[in-house]
């Protein structure tokens, strides 16, 4: 099986890692902050996951958020979990803004506008404190689900 999710949660890099969840930054210029939360093995949906996991998992998710709405100060937070094209288990953080290239349409729709580069360089410059706040958040949080 060639699955780049499961390559992602098992590459150098991520944000934040267990033994169920990895936490990667999203390689994505137009849009920096953009997480994924993966869930390490190789299931297709949240109903794949014991209630447990799935709980879980979607706190994994709202901590990522949290974690966003601090450091980053979005518009807006989009949540998605498709995997359509890769099916394996995983959840997109995305924080929005009524400047970013596609808002207000989803970030994988027709671009509306160029967001200007000095907005994202300052967007850019606050990667580094939030996967701190990210894995700060998930570290004290996970050990208490786990």
């Amino acid at each position: 099986m060639n699955c780049e999710l499961c390559a992602a949660s098992s590459a150098a890099g991520a944000i934040w890692r267990n033994a169920k969840l990895t936490v990667v930054l999203v390689d994505d210029a137009a849009y920096p902050g953009f997480c994924r939360v993966i869930w390490n093995d190789h299931v297709k949906e949240m109903s794949d996951l014991a209630p447990a996991e799935r709980a879980l998992m979607m706190a994994a998710v709202w901590q990522v958020e949290l974690a966003l709405r601090a450091v980053m100060a979005p518009a807006k937070v989009n949540l998605a979990s498709l995997g359509n094209m890769t099916p394996h288990l995983h959840w997109h953080v995305i924080p929005r803004y009524l400047d970013d290239a596609h808002f207000p349409h989803p970030i994988w729709g027709q671009v509306q506008r160029e967001t200007a580069p000095s907005t994202l360089a300052a967007r850019t410059a606050l990667l580094a404190p939030l996967c701190a706040a990210i894995a700060m958040r998930l570290g004290a949080s996970m050990a208490a689900l786990e």
